[in-house]
């Protein structure tokens, strides 16, 4: 017997968001490994990954690309299968149960007249699309203050994608999802939604 049939009454479901990661697909060895720990130049970047209410997100994913020290952007394979030596300007780092993510990289160089900073990717639950910041170095303020994202925020905003330099050289930044100090994140408006 046909069923009955009436107009048409779907309506839109609630949206699907990011996550939750299943090991098996999206890890994979020395991936948080953009330049191999201890070689000359290497630092680490870290930080936290944290929800509006200020709690760390246990299970976010953090990606970063960035050009080498001397501004060259890497063309060499390696992204997905590390040789253990070479820079790669790209990595992938879970976060633990307390919202910590860590690289080891080195402080990217930059275009003439505009700031050094990593291109960063954060997925987490419950975001519906994955999100895009920078992390830019903190140590030269001229640059900071000619870079054009920069300039276009206010002192609050901007201080949000400036890491800090640890004692040891190293870079910590932590990346607010929500609430106060929110990290600045970027739309690009040429892209699918």
């Amino acid at each position: 017997m046909p069923r009955p049939t009436g107009p048409k009454t779907l309506t839109p479901s609630a949206g699907q968001t990011v996550g939750p990661f299943f090991h098996y697909g999206v890890q994979y060895d020395a991936m948080h490994q953009v330049a191999f720990p201890h070689s000359p130049g290497a630092i680490v970047l870290s930080g936290t990954v944290t929800d509006g209410a200020g709690a760390p997100i246990p299970d976010a994913l953090v990606e970063v690309w960035s050009a080498d020290s001397d501004g060259t952007v890497s063309r060499a394979r390696g992204a997905l299968r590390r040789d253990g030596h070479t820079f790669t300007g790209y990595g992938r780092s879970g976060t633990t149960d307390d919202g910590h993510y860590e690289f080891w990289t080195r402080n990217p160089g930059a275009e003439a007249g505009k700031a050094p900073f990593f291109a960063v990717i954060v997925y987490a639950r419950g975001l519906p699309n994955k999100l895009h910041t920078r992390i830019y170095l903190p140590d030269d303020e001229a640059l900071l203050a000619a870079d054009p994202l920069l300039a276009s925020l206010d002192a609050d905003e901007r201080a949000t994608l400036i890491a800090t330099r640890t004692p040891d050289g190293h870079l910590r930044h932590d990346i607010r999802l929500q609430g106060e100090k929110e990290t600045v994140f970027l739309a690009f408006p040429d892209a699918p939604a």
